[in-house]
């Protein structure tokens, strides 16, 4: 219910909005630009998010089938099965979807986006099998869509690359502290949810793993800090895509050692790719649309305008008030975000307090609204439970951890 609360308010506050603009402002475009923005908002969700995802799902899924046949997959979940039975107690130990979410988390670690989804959207599927309300989303959907909005990622290369355009004097300069930031959301995410959930997470498994993955993470950034802009992007991209070739060699040399009919398998898993991007083609339509609606009002300003004054009262440094436009943009969509953070480089400098903390905002968190789209819409969840708020706790997590970096670091 959630869901559907949220998304007839996008549009009713839109045109609230937009009826006080004709009105009392006279804008005869408010309502013309809404329209537009509907028609270009569907679009994009087609052309340009459910279309071409069709052929990475495709190549992936069939992938996934070959991985599965060769036991990759059962491999994986063995392996992260203790920890992951500890967050996900509803999911078997050794079920393929502890795999499959351990391989869309990896993917996501290194900037993989496009490995990344077809991975989740498997994980997603795997875990609706186990589901038995079909309509509602279960404990482990919700744990597992909160943590992939946490947006954890190792190095934010496609930030650094933007803030090497815009003549930043350090373009990686933001990766520890963005970093970080993710890092919290992910963690304070996680424990938000296994409370709700009534998970106990005080135990040798859970703080071996999480321990762990800390001192990995720490050990990575100390040995990148050490390296140049340039050499973190070589490193970068060579990992990623090294990770990503070494899983498809690996999953193939494994069919052929057991003997699968490994084309045919590709094609088997391959055939669900199509069917999962037009699946979740109204989820997306619907979802984009009316952000678009929200946007185009002119609403998204006023609640950032309003944020200001009420900072102003607090007596706290607001300096971070002109980075806001990215945290409220980033759960509700990428590309404004996005958009909105180049907007503050540009307007206050890549190298200013302002343009910092748009960038490590920008990769603190991740597009919640989007992912729930996505991600339930492709299993055809219709109650998403408390999975919206939880993931929008993830996000301002990110954010707030993202402003005390930024006055740590930058200030």
């Amino acid at each position: 219910m959630a869901l559907n609360y949220i998304w007839v308010a996008f549009f009713i506050i839109a045109f609230l909005v937009a009826l006080a603009k004709l009105i009392f402002l006279g804008d005869t475009e408010i309502f013309k630009l809404i329209v537009e923005g509907l028609f270009d908002s569907s679009k994009v969700a087609v052309m340009d998010i459910a279309l071409p995802l069709a052929g990475v799902m495709a190549f992936f899924l069939g992938l996934l089938n070959i991985g599965e046949k060769a036991g990759a997959i059962n491999f994986l979940a063995r392996i992260i099965g203790p920890f992951f039975h500890k967050l996900f107690p509803e999911v078997p130990q050794n079920h393929p979807a502890n795999g499959q979410m351990i391989m869309n988390f990896s993917a996501n670690m290194l900037g993989l986006d496009n490995a990344a989804t077809p991975f989740g959207l498997k994980a997603m599927q795997s875990l609706q099998e186990l589901n038995p309300e079909k309509e509602t989303a279960s404990n482990a959907q919700i744990m597992f869509l909160v943590l992939h909005t946490s947006g954890l990622t190792i190095i934010p290369l496609s930030i650094m690359a933007q803030r090497a355009i815009l003549g930043a004097k350090d373009p990686s300069d933001i990766f520890i502290p963005c970093l970080i930031a993710t890092y919290v959301a992910t963690v304070v995410s996680m424990i938000a949810v296994a409370v709700k959930q009534r998970i106990n997470l005080i135990n040798g498994t859970v703080l071996g793993w999480l321990g762990g993955i800390t001192s990995l993470i720490g050990l990575a950034l100390w040995y990148l800090s050490t390296k140049s802009k340039e050499e973190i992007e070589v490193i970068s991209k060579v990992t990623g895509n090294l990770v990503l070739m070494l899983i498809v060699v690996s999953f193939l040399l494994g069919a052929m050692r057991k003997k699968v009919d490994i084309f045919d398998a590709f094609i088997e898993g391959a055939k669900g790719g199509f069917e999962t991007s037009v699946r979740i083609i109204p989820y997306l339509v619907g979802m984009l649309v009316a952000i678009g609606a929200f946007r185009n009002s002119g609403a998204m300003d006023y609640v950032i305008d309003g944020l200001k004054y009420l900072f102003s009262f607090t007596g706290l440094n607001t300096e971070f008030t002109d980075a806001l436009p990215v945290a409220l943009m980033r759960p509700l969509s990428g590309s404004g975000s996005r958009a909105l953070m180049i907007d503050a480089m540009k307007q206050f400098g890549p190298d200013s307090f302002v343009g910092r903390l748009a960038c490590m905002f920008q990769g603190a968190a991740d597009t919640t609204f989007y992912i729930v789209a996505l991600y339930f819409g492709s299993v055809g969840i219709r109650n998403s439970r408390y999975a919206i708020p939880f993931g929008l706790f993830a996000d301002l997590m990110g954010v707030i951890a993202g402003i005390a970096l930024g006055y740590f670091f930058f200030h």
